[in-house]
């Protein structure tokens, strides 16, 4: 059988394999590079904060629904953070990054912001598909946090919460492992958007463990950020999306391809 010519154009180059405990490495090295320029970071996340209040005020009754919003917000954060990931690579050139050049990532970037459609569209299924898991199966409505607890994590009977959980991971594990790698290497380097796909799912094969750390402390530290009355994620989002750039220049030999201006 012929292969598609995007697989052939990601065998071009290289994925690296590094030790399972690296991810603390980019995290070290995105915590850099946001000390290094901390006004876009902190802008981003200021954008995040204030979307996820705004989502919170309109749905704050119906958090059957709020639930799968926020659990989707980690669907669609890779793309969001294509600026943070302009930042480090001009820090990483020696230049002096201002808000303009992560700005200047989305324009005329049309890759890009079709990979970004196509994560929203995958969030947007994973909200009505939450939605209305809890809505059918819940003991009782679920209308706020307290109401969550209860009746979800608590529940007595059923497994309401491990369904809920089980299909957020299948949802969210091909989705990471498509976009992890892919919005980088994109905004980085003249290739295709589906190679680019494909050049992200060899690195997580290759690296299967520590990607699962990766993915991990991404939950892990997103969902801080969102705790701490989504103040934290003035400080995660940009943290993490510099982290991000670093683990796609560590597990991805890119010299063959052409360098984006």
């Amino acid at each position: 059988m012929r292969e598609s010519p995007a697989l052939i154009e990601s065998r071009r180059f290289g994925a690296r394999t590094v030790p399972t405990l690296r991810p603390l490495g980019w995290l070290a090295a995105g915590w850099r590079d946001f000390m290094r320029c901390p006004v876009p970071g902190l802008l981003h996340g200021a954008a995040l904060a204030a979307f996820g209040a705004a989502l919170f005020w309109i749905a704050r009754d119906r958090f059957w629904g709020l639930a799968g919003a926020f659990s989707g917000f980690l669907l669609v954060s890779p793309v969001l953070a294509t600026g943070l990931y302009a930042i480090s690579r001009s820090l990483g050139r020696g230049e002096s990054p201002t808000l303009a050049t992560a700005l200047r990532a989305w324009w005329p970037e049309r890759r890009l912001v079709s990979f970004g459609l196509l994560l929203a569209l995958a969030g947007t299924g994973w909200v009505l598909t939450s939605a209305a898991l809890i809505t059918r199966f819940a003991g009782a409505p679920v209308n706020n946090p307290a109401d969550f607890v209860r009746v979800v994590l608590l529940a007595e009977q059923g497994h309401l919460f491990e369904i809920w959980m089980a299909l957020g991971g299948v949802l969210a594990a091909p989705v990471f492992a498509s976009s992890v790698i892919a919005i980088p290497l994109l905004l980085d380097r003249e290739i295709s958007v589906l190679a680019a796909v494909f050049t992200s799912w060899r690195v997580v094969m290759d690296n299967p463990v520590p990607m699962a750390v990766w993915a991990a402390l991404i939950m892990l530290l997103t969902l801080a950020g969102m705790a701490t009355l989504l103040l934290g994620l003035l400080v995660v989002v940009p943290w993490l999306g510099h982290a991000s750039w670093h683990a796609y220049r560590d597990l991805v030999e890119v010299h063959a391809l052409a360098e984006r201006p």
